[in-house]
């Protein structure tokens, strides 16, 4: 029976729905993928542009609170952001394990450059999928 992973983030806008997209292509046979926030923030469309560069399509994955999951146990929560890490309800049954990254919005609102942004939601991406590639370090042997 596949596990399920939660990936969480403030506003599931971004690296959370980076890290669901990214599962779901690397280890979708492997596991269950989830995204949610601690609030609702829309999907990011750089978020769906970066992505699309590799291939995975996340324009049809929707930004959704945690109260709008389904009614499933989380083997594993993931947080993605501090904030996300520091408030993170509580799951029944779910080892919360917290690997942070940088908030690409956050770190772009003053840039101008739209290749400038788009690089920094690339560097944020590919940091990302390498934490989903070697997601078994941190769900192997956890529980």
């Amino acid at each position: 029976m596949k596990k399920n992973i939660l990936f969480l983030c403030t506003g599931n806008s971004c690296r959370s729905q980076m890290a669901e997209g990214w599962g779901k292509a690397l280890k979708g046979d492997c596991f269950n993928f989830y995204s949610a926030g601690t609030k609702k923030h829309g999907l990011n469309p750089l978020a769906v542009k970066v992505m699309r560069e590799v291939d995975i399509d996340i324009s049809r994955q929707e930004s959704n609170t945690t109260e709008e999951l389904p009614d499933v146990t989380m083997d594993f929560v993931i947080t993605v952001c501090s904030d996300a890490h520091e408030n993170c309800p509580y799951f029944l049954g779910g080892m919360i394990i917290h690997v942070g990254f940088d908030d690409p919005p956050r770190l772009t609102k003053e840039m101008k450059d739209e290749e400038e942004v788009l690089s920094v939601y690339r560097r944020v991406r590919d940091e990302i999928k390498e934490m989903v590639l070697g997601l078994e370090k941190y769900v192997d042997g956890a529980k």
